[in-house]
C-alpha cells in the first residue's frame, strides 16, 4: 500500500497535476521514444508555432476523462502528422497549463505522459 502511494505521489509530481484524477496507473513514454513527427510538434510547441493545421491549439475538452480534471481551457491539443494518412490522422499531444504533455495515437482512446 505505501509503495502504491509513494508511485502515485511520484507521478503527480511528474505531470504537476493534483491527485484526484486517477491517473495513477497512467503510462508513460519519455520523449526521445515518441514517433519523430511527435518529438517536431513538441518542438513546434516550444517555439509557439507556427502549426500546420488549424485546429492546432484548440481547447481539448478531455470528454473522455481520462487525464485529470480541470476546468475547460486548461487543455490544448496538437496534431502529431501521420505518415500516409489523407487527414490529421489519430495522433495527438496534449499540453496542460502547468506544463504537462499527453501523447495518443488512437485518438483520446488512451495516454502517455510524456517524461522529458
Amino acid at each position: 500500500m505505501l509503495l502504491r502511494f509513494v508511485s502515485r505521489v511520484l507521478l503527480c509530481v511528474l505531470v504537476l497535476a493534483g491527485c484526484s484524477s486517477g491517473t495513477g496507473d497512467m503510462a508513460t513514454v519519455q520523449e526521445s521514444r515518441l514517433p519523430v513527427q511527435a518529438r517536431e510538434t513538441l518542438q513546434l510547441i516550444d517555439e509557439g508555432g507556427p502549426f500546420p493545421y488549424a485546429k492546432d491549439g484548440a481547447v481539448f475538452g478531455n470528454f473522455e476523462k481520462l487525464l485529470p480534471e480541470h476546468p475547460r481551457g486548461y487543455y490544448h491539443e496538437y496534431t502529431v502528422p501521420t505518415p500516409g494518412s489523407r487527414d490529421r490522422g489519430a495522433r495527438r499531444i496534449v499540453t496542460g497549463e502547468d506544463g504537462e504533455i499527453y501523447y495518443t495515437d488512437d485518438h483520446y482512446d488512451s495516454f502517455r505522459v510524456v517524461l522529458r
